[in-house]
This record gives C-alpha cells, sequence and structure tokens, in this order.
C-alpha cells in the first residue's frame, strides 16, 4: 500500500513537475520496499526456528523409541530383538 503511494507521488510530482514531490514519493517507495523486506526475514528466521524445533522433537522421539526397545531380549532364544 505504502509502495503504490508512494509511487502515485512520484507520479504527480513528475506531472506537476514538483522535484520535492518525486523525491518524496521515491523515499516512500524505498522504505516500503525496506519494510517488506525487514517482514520476510523476520518470516524466515521463524519459519528456521520452527523447522529446528521440529528436528529436535523428531531427535527425541527417535531417542525414547530406542530407549523403549533397546536392551530387550527375547526370553526364549536369548537374542536381542532389535
Amino acid at each position: 500500500m505504502d509502495k503504490a503511494k508512494g509511487k502515485a507521488k512520484e507520479a504527480a510530482g513528475a506531472i506537476t513537475g514538483d522535484e520535492e514531490k518525486k523525491t518524496e514519493g521515491r523515499a516512500e517507495q524505498r522504505k516500503a520496499e525496506a519494510q517488506e523486506q525487514a517482514t520476510q526475514k523476520e518470516q524466515t528466521r521463524r519459519a528456521e526456528k520452527e523447522a529446528k524445533e521440529a528436528e529436535k522433537d523428531r531427535d527425541r522421539q527417535e531417542r525414547r523409541d530406542k530407549g523403549l526397545l533397546g536392551g530387550v531380549s527375547d526370553s526364549l532364544s536369548g537374542r536381542d530383538r532389535r
């Protein structure tokens, strides 16, 4: 939205010959782009954090599963049941 507003200001400045308005419009566009990039970086950071947590949870569950089955032997044959 801010990007469109900046473009409109820049266009209005170009039509009227108002260099200050054009400059202001460009500045608003750059600000909007910077905000979009910051938002994208934050979303990426959150997704990476969630992925790491999911991986940790999976690893924990695998260790639990191995712990429950590990060391159990077949009582009749004496063989490990792994």
